[in-house]
């Protein structure tokens, strides 16, 4: 069988075992891979390939690196003889010169069932609802985010006590079976098309750390938890003690009954009002301070401790 040749874009960690599928697919013939420019890293700000190009590297595959692919003239020549491009959180659009390059076209995996969540950051935000349920999906690419038809999807079940970093873990390696699965057919020509219902549409825009705030007085129970898990690790939750930022790792529902924003120190556990109920913290980190449980720090604050309030 003729293997399809293919060129991979992609950046960071979350799209080296797509990358791993595809440089050891029976089918495939890998002809290179593209990616963002090195950047300076940690505290001696060396210089530090993304993921993607150190995988490259390990493996003596050609790759190309620019911040630009819509105004590189060099990148034309690196992808001519190209039949798929495949990409995965490549961190740039492609304009519709580059789409209509290779010549069985481009193909997106997107982390969430499309049309729900196109965007940045679909883990988190089907976590942020409450969903019980997120995917895979794979579109061929136009020049509109994440809006092509898409081509094929796997739902994945969500835990009721998932976190954002165990599901990026679970999609990054699903996302790689999924395309395992679709090279098979590309190569077989047994693609089906689904064009996304537009009305169905919604965002998952970029997180930023004040997302991350948790407003006792204004949110619920189910809305804390939620973020809590949705946004671990990164960017984080939170909550300030005057002008000091608390981080916030785990809560659980209590049963002392406190007015919303009342902050209570009982039992060695730090309580908190919310919207529908009251909140312990259980885990959590002081300015300056190591992740420790309530019980282990509640004893070093004065009787007047108060969260969301300045002091």
């Amino acid at each position: 069988m003729k293997k399809i040749k293919v060129i991979f874009f992609g950046t960071p960690d979350f799209a080296v075992p797509s990358l791993d599928i595809i440089n050891n697919h029976p089918h495939v013939e890998l002809i290179g891979v593209v990616s963002m420019p090195d950047r300076k890293s940690g505290r001696g700000h060396r210089l530090k390939s993304p993921e993607v190009i150190e995988y490259a590297k390990n493996n003596k595959l050609a790759y190309f690196q620019s911040e630009n692919i819509n105004k590189d003239d060099k990148f034309e020549d690196f992808v001519k003889e190209a039949d798929v491009f495949i990409v995965l959180a490549f961190a740039q659009f492609l304009s519709q010169k580059i789409l209509d390059l290779p010549k069985n076209g481009c193909f997106n995996i997107h982390t969430s069932v499309l049309p729900k969540y196109r965007g940045a950051a679909p883990i988190q935000y089907a976590l942020l609802n409450g969903d019980n349920e997120t995917g895979v999906s794979i579109q061929k690419m136009v020049k509109k985010m994440d809006a092509g038809d898409v081509c094929f999807e796997k739902s994945v079940a969500i835990a009721q006590t998932e976190t954002g970093g165990q599901l990026y873990t679970r999609l990054k390696y699903q996302a790689a079976l999924s395309l395992n699965e679709f090279i098979y057919n590309i190569v077989e020509k047994n693609i089906n098309y689904r064009t996304q219902d537009e009305t169905q549409v919604s965002i998952a825009p970029t997180l930023k750390r004040e997302n991350g705030f948790l407003d006792f007085k204004n949110e619920t129970f189910e809305t804390l938890n939620n973020k809590v898990r949705a946004l671990y690790p990164w960017p984080g939750t939170y909550c300030m003690q005057g002008k000091k930022r608390v981080k916030v790792f785990t809560i659980e529902k209590s049963n002392i009954k406190l007015e919303p924003g009342q902050t209570l120190i009982q039992n060695k556990q730090l309580l908190v009002g919310c919207k529908d109920t009251s909140i312990r913290l259980m885990e959590l980190q002081l300015e300056g301070k190591k992740r420790s449980y309530d019980y282990d720090i509640v004893n070093g604050f004065r009787s007047d401790f108060k969260l969301n309030e300045e002091s």
